[in-house]
């Protein structure tokens, strides 16, 4: 069977409309030096088992650190970390100098301020082309207190919720309530 041949800045510009929430995965490398990067291709998975998944390329310094520690925390971006997005996006050496962190209960590296914090364990990996797809099982999770709003990334660009539409659309309680009240015989 033959596939058809995608343009390359095609494929990315169409897949650019779909906006995506931006993470920084971290771990210890063997030296217990803290490594990460920004990633965009994450994902929930399941609610039981509790799985995540997130996309490194292959060729990623950071994922082979997390590959070989075997757990990795998922850090959940504010928007006010543009800064720190585009550090962990960048093949600068040290990526945490200056970056605010600490070290979890679980030992690994955490970002301060994230909106989130998934702690995991590698539970598998599958070849996804020029990346892995690297599903984690969840061991722990933080919410922050704060009341900030996610880092979002869009048709190749830094991107935000708009500033009045920090609380649930008015039809939401109406979207609830009609999915919760359902029957079998409902017509969708």
């Amino acid at each position: 069977m033959t596939h058809p041949e995608i343009d390359a800045r095609a494929f990315r510009n169409v897949l650019g409309q779909f906006c995506t929430g931006i993470t920084v995965i971290t771990t210890f490398d063997d030296a217990d030096a803290p490594v990460g990067f920004a990633c965009q291709s994450f994902a929930a998975l399941s609610l039981d088992p509790p799985l995540i998944l997130f996309c490194p390329t292959k060729t990623s310094r950071s994922w082979a650190a997390i590959e070989q520690a075997g757990r990795f925390c998922v850090n959940v971006l504010a928007e006010e970390q543009r800064e720190l997005c585009a550090r962990f996006g960048s093949r600068e050496p040290d990526k945490f100098a200056g970056a605010p962190w600490h070290t979890s209960p679980l030992t690994l590296p955490v970002l301060d301020d994230a909106l989130a914090t998934i702690e995991c364990t590698v539970d598998s990996v599958v070849d996804g082309g020029d990346h892995y797809i690297v599903i984690g099982r969840v061991q722990a999770l933080t919410e922050s207190t704060a009341t900030g709003r996610p880092l979002l990334f869009y048709r190749g660009q830094y991107t935000a919720i708009e500033p009045d539409k920090t609380t649930p659309a008015p039809w939401r309680a109406d979207l609830d309530h009609f999915l919760t009240t359902t029957t079998l015989d409902t017509w969708l």
